[in-house]
């Protein structure tokens, strides 16, 4: 478990534990000063830091973009703050404010079961807000429409995800095999990864939709790089990190992760990978509307639904 990990679970554990009286006992405002104690903060990062004491229980919740904005100062400034009081960077500090925030909310700190409750509301009142961020991303559906007309003509359709990524992966081209004659996926790296990128250029195939959600793993820049190398293009779906992967797509499309919980959920990028297979059917809807009737013709004889 990483250690922004071991902090979500610290955070956001749904089991009672034991032990001793420890820091989230004490009042909310003393918690939080006890974050910035003991640390050298500018005057751009005091300013931060005064927001947070004087807005704890709104700003715990809101994105890096927001509180920069509220603030007064850049994005890379308040990811500098965090990394300051020692944290890889402002979600890590933010899934430790969160519960600080709630106790503040609920008026009794060592309410246990109430916090509990809200921190789990929490979690998904940021999927809403990840899912807002999409909706606000389809406001115009021309860039999603023409992904979906080039991947609808690739074929070949590559499909590539690995690690924590290989879920989304098998979902798409689960679901894009039922309106694509040729779906092909890449779910490991290295040499297999590349040999199937390869074999599906030889093959005609033009476009790779490639998923690759946090931590992002080496290999999965390698598998882009090894997919331009071949001459395919790349759609990318990914978390709104800046980062070296984005350099390797022909096209890039965010959706935020949640990551209030010990582990990260998907409500996001699995909305938007619906668009696209969406946009894919309405590319061509006489080759989809065959290939369904093919698909449930060929299931009820051979019985495959309850």
């Amino acid at each position: 478990m990483s250690s922004d990990q071991q902090a979500r679970a610290r955070a956001a554990a749904i089991t009672p534990g034991g032990g001793p009286p420890g820091p989230e006992e004490l009042a909310p405002t003393d918690r939080l000063l006890a974050l910035f104690d003991g640390h050298r903060l500018s005057p751009g990062q005091r300013r931060i830091a005064q927001y947070l004491l004087d807005h704890l229980t709104e700003a715990a919740f809101l994105s890096i973009t927001e509180l920069a904005e509220r603030v007064g100062v850049s994005q890379p400034s308040v990811t500098r703050f965090a990394v300051s009081l020692g944290f890889s960077g402002y979600p890590a500090l933010r899934e430790v404010l969160q519960p600080i925030a709630l106790s503040a909310v609920a008026g009794t700190p060592d309410s246990r079961e109430q916090l509990r409750h809200n921190e789990l509301q929490a979690a998904v009142d940021a999927e809403i807000e990840n899912l807002e961020n999409v909706r606000r991303l389809l406001t115009d559906t021309s860039q999603v429409l023409g992904i979906g007309r080039e991947l609808a003509r690739s074929t070949p359709l590559t499909v590539l995800g690995l690690r924590i990524s290989v879920s989304l992966a098998e979902y798409f081209a689960y679901a894009a095999r039922r309106i694509h004659p040729d779906v092909r996926v890449v779910t490991r790296g290295g040499s297999v990864a590349y040999d199937t990128l390869l074999q599906s250029r030889a093959a005609g195939g033009s476009w790779v939709l490639a998923f690759a959600m946090p931590r992002h793993a080496k290999e999965t820049l390698a598998a882009l790089r090894a997919a331009r190398s071949t001459g395919l293009r790349v759609v990318l779906i990914t978390d709104p990190t800046v980062g070296p992967l984005v350099d390797e797509a022909d096209v890039v499309l965010t959706a935020g992760t949640g990551s209030r919980l010990v582990f990260d959920s998907y409500a996001a990028p699995g909305m938007l990978s619906a668009a696209l297979l969406q946009a894919m059917a309405d590319a061509d809807p006489e080759r989809t509307q065959a290939r369904l009737e093919q698909y449930e013709q060929a299931a009820d004889q051979h019985g495959f639904f309850l």
